[in-house]
């Protein structure tokens, strides 16, 4: 079943940021748009490349108002390790949630079966909670956080305008569609 348009799961955890250990929550977002970004496992392969890259756009998420956690079945000690030990990691400035019961990767339907793992998922929540875009691909096709910030803009952006919408490769300042009766057949 899709998560698109749904409420998205509350959830709480222990994360390290910032040099110390916080506890976090959905309450800690609430009112805001954030992004949920779940990975496999701290010290692996594809995930330090893509958490390095979420870290070097995370300003421009930032200004855009969006909040971003990372999620991984490891302790928020092992995030701390990772941070520790790793130059790609050791960038990162948003929260590492650990998740070691998997109760938050099951609630968002991200958990590997049988693995312990979570997959590589991306989720976007609107200010409303209602979950507004989901992408999961396999162990070895990593994100884009590029990509996934033109996905959040024409997200927000369609949230601030209702009756538009924001065709492929849509970027910011373009047009948008107004779907309608007479529009239909003639894209």
């Amino acid at each position: 079943m899709s998560l698109i348009n749904t409420q998205a799961a509350q959830w709480a955890g222990s994360a390290y940021h910032n040099g110390e250990f916080v506890e976090l929550s959905s309450e800690d977002h609430k009112g805001q748009w954030a992004i949920l970004f779940f990975y496999p496992a701290d010290f692996t392969f594809v995930c330090p490349t893509e958490l390095e890259d979420m870290a070097e756009h995370y300003s421009q998420f930032q200004e855009m108002g969006v909040k971003v956690y990372s999620f991984s079945t490891d302790k928020h000690f092992s995030h701390k390790a990772w941070h520790e030990t790793s130059e790609r990691i050791g960038k990162i400035q948003f929260p590492m949630v650990g998740d070691p019961t998997c109760e938050i990767a099951e609630a968002f339907d991200t958990l590997r079966p049988g693995e312990g793992a979570a997959d590589r998922t991306t989720i976007v929540i609107d200010p409303e909670g209602v979950i507004q875009y989901v992408e999961t691909t396999s162990e070895g096709v990593g994100r884009n956080a590029a990509e996934l910030l033109r996905k959040v803009k024409a997200a927000q952006y369609v949230h601030q305008h209702p009756g538009e919408v924001c065709p492929a490769k849509w970027e910011e300042g373009e047009d948008t569609l107004a779907p309608s009766f007479d529009l239909a057949g003639k894209l």
